[in-house]
């Protein structure tokens, strides 16, 4: 038996009366109420008709009761389905069609789909099915490695939105790798603000400490005053950049004691290297950042015990094979840049209903393309340097935006940029640097001042754009296919 949720559940039973998830205004709900309700969701899923395989779609606000609902879908043998709150209605059609769930749960019932409703607070008809019914708890399905477990969509940011298909041997080996790699402890207590509709905040977040039973502070969602309050109660915090940003503005955060804290860690966007001094100069800790993908979990980590550097993503985690390879697959040598691909037993089993897509994204050989461009070192030390559609070719010459942004971003007039390419009639593409000022525009000329002697005059850019902040999705990363849209037409 490989199902997931099955390791899970004995963590549960060893660990009943210890804190799981600490609320906001006291309520406590430990190991044995977890497991509880799980058990009594996996009886009202089945009751619904959710059968071995089925999809359950869950677009609610986060509560312990839809990371119970998410754990009660595994436990039955079902596939968990979970999507960005923040979708409307009419973009909520697509995942529906697509998914086809014999169950979906969200705030308001929908269309002809059978429909459950939770609510932030943990009310709503999935609740009252479980208090009015004396549901019979089904046993613990079955499962394989290679069977489905969860499928999650990406961002859509081009085309349609994709289905990622990970199997519970995908969250298992991730789980446990991580908990090896950052060295879990009995002791430690998650800082919890992420949402939990993302890998970040379900599977890397909550899968650590599920595993090891350890308690989470579960917030909401990520409130600046509450995480600056929780903070002296825990021992571990996972986060977006914006987050250790968020805390680095607040007066006097510099002089908050946080020696108890073991360990800071940060993805789903870019750390820049002036986020990870400023960190450093302001608490004596060195963030962690690490290296993930909705289809692969995490690939990589900075080390716990080790030199962490800023601008790098670590090593792989042990098991994950990771190469630079040119475009036909081919590893390149230590120090050039070429495409990030990875191998092993995080590796997705490919596209919901998209054979083609799949076939174009994972090689014969097992490698996953991710679509990220990096170089790794002598030492085997990964770094990106952005996004394959990022990538601006001006005037023949590649120009990769990190490189650029980094630089930038160092400029004591400047607070956060972008770089970005779009169309020129003469150069194919120009550079493009849209920036956050900290005061008062700044202009072309002051930057390229700063870049000169330090970046190749082709990678400079040919305009600057001043905006007041940048756009961003819902876990922190900046959208810079927005903005080339709307700069399409500057030249």
């Amino acid at each position: 038996m490989t199902n997931f949720y099955g390791i899970l559940e004995t963590v549960f039973e060893r660990y009943a009366t210890n804190d799981c998830l600490r609320l906001e205004g006291g309520q406590v709900w430990l190991y044995c109420d977890l497991l509880e309700r799980v058990q009594q969701l996996s009886g009202v899923l089945v009751s619904q008709g959710v059968r071995t395989g089925d999809r359950v779609v869950v677009q609610v606000e986060k509560s312990p009761e839809n990371l119970a609902l998410y754990l009660a879908t595994l436990r039955i043998g079902a596939v968990y389905v979970p999507l960005n709150t923040a979708y409307t209605i009419s973009e909520l059609e697509y995942f529906l069609v697509d998914a086809e769930p014999a169950l979906f749960v969200g705030a308001q019932a929908l269309g002809d789909v059978r429909c459950l409703t939770l609510s932030a607070d943990g009310q709503g008809s999935l609740v009252d099915e479980m208090l009015a019914n004396s549901v019979v708890v089904p046993e613990l399905c079955d499962r394989d490695d290679e069977d489905l477990a969860v499928i999650i969509y990406t961002s859509g940011t081009t085309g349609r939105s994709k289905g990622a298909m990970l199997s519970h041997g995908n969250l298992s080996f991730n789980a446990h790798a991580l908990s090896e790699a950052w060295a879990w402890q009995p002791d430690d207590v998650l800082l919890h603000a992420l949402p939990i509709f993302h890998a970040h905040g379900l599977f890397i977040a909550c899968h650590c400490a599920l595993l090891n039973g350890t308690p989470m502070e579960f917030l909401a969602k990520f409130d600046v005053d509450r995480v600056q309050a929780s903070l002296p109660r825990c021992t571990v915090m996972m986060g977006v950049p914006t987050f250790y940003i968020r805390l680095l503005a607040q007066p006097r955060f510099s002089e908050q004691d946080l020696s108890h804290i073991r360990i800071f860690l940060s993805g789903s966007a870019p750390l820049t290297e002036q986020v990870f001094k400023q960190w450093e100069a302001a608490t004596g800790h060195r963030i962690v950042e690490r290296y993930a993908m909705s289809e692969t979990i995490v690939n990589t980590t900075n080390p716990v015990f080790g030199e962490r550097i800023a601008a790098t993503v670590g090593f792989p985690l042990p098991g994950i094979s990771l190469r630079i390879a040119d475009d036909q697959g081919q590893a390149l040598p230590a120090g050039e840049v070429g495409m990030i691909e990875v191998a092993g037993p995080n590796v997705f089993g490919g596209y919901w209903r998209m054979p083609e897509k799949t076939k174009e994204e994972i090689r014969t050989g097992g490698f996953f393309i991710t679509g990220d461009l990096g170089t790794v070192d002598h030492e085997g030390r990964v770094s990106i340097v952005g996004r394959s559609k990022d990538l601006v070719i001006s005037g023949g010459y590649n120009v990769y935006p990190k490189e650029v942004e980094r630089l930038i971003d160092e400029m004591p007039e400047v607070e956060e940029s972008a770089v970005i390419g779009v169309s020129h009639p003469d150069l194919g593409e120009a550079v493009i640097a849209v920036l956050v000022p900290k005061t008062a525009d700044v202009d072309i000329e002051t930057v390229n001042a700063a870049l000169s002697g330090q970046l190749a005059r082709f990678k400079q850019p040919k305009k600057v754009i001043n905006v007041k902040e940048l756009p961003r999705n819902t876990m922190g990363k900046v959208q810079k296919n927005l903005l080339r849209d709307q700069f399409s037409d500057l030249f």
